[in-house]
């Protein structure tokens, strides 16, 4: 095989243990590695043209895996922002720690569809919201509600993307505080 050149019909039976494993160890679902290989060798295929042969075969895929995997827990993260707005909590639960995000509205129940509980609801977040510190109020609307990247944030408010998920935690703890004594 000459250089910069793939060959696709050998990657199934050179590559595909390898970057399951990659996959699974970052993933923690068998599935959803399977897919994310599937993926990858779907985007090798159609990005093939553009290999310019600087890097090893399994490195160029693994570079298509990794972006792959980043792809997957941002889509995850954007729809845990998404259902944070609108959810169904159970003040019953036994679980300690719930976050917002996991307490996702029951899709058959009627109460999340009144829009007299949707709007008491926004008006309690709001409110719970107005109480949070001035930069951690700020920082959660742009993360959650808006859905601005991480990196988006960093650099408007000058911080480290560190420190923007310590605000990010601190203001979901406070903000189901909140909820729990005027909500729930």
């Amino acid at each position: 095989m000459a250089p910069h050149q793939l060959n696709p019909d050998a990657w199934i039976d050179l590559y595909a243990d390898y970057l399951f494993n990659f996959a699974v160890a970052r993933v923690s679902d068998a599935e959803i590695a399977k897919d994310l290989v599937q993926e990858t060798f779907f985007a090798g295929l159609k990005s093939a043209k553009n290999y310019k042969g600087d890097a090893a075969e399994r490195t160029w895929l693994i570079a298509i895996l990794k972006r792959k995997v980043i792809d997957h827990y941002r889509k995850i993260n954007s729809n845990k922002g998404k259902a944070e707005v609108r959810m169904n909590y159970s003040a019953s639960s036994d679980s300690e720690g719930d976050w917002l995000e996991e307490q996702v509205a029951d899709p058959f129940s009627q109460l999340e569809n009144s829009p007299i509980e949707n709007e008491e609801l926004g008006m309690a977040i709001q409110d719970c919201i107005s109480k949070l510190p001035k930069k951690q109020a700020l920082v959660f609307k742009m993360k959650t509600i808006q859905g601005i990247s991480t990196e988006d944030i960093c650099n408007e408010l000058g911080i480290n993307p560190s420190n923007l998920w310590v605000m990010i935690h601190r203001s979901r703890t406070a903000l189901m505080g909140c909820l729990n004594e005027n909500w729930f």
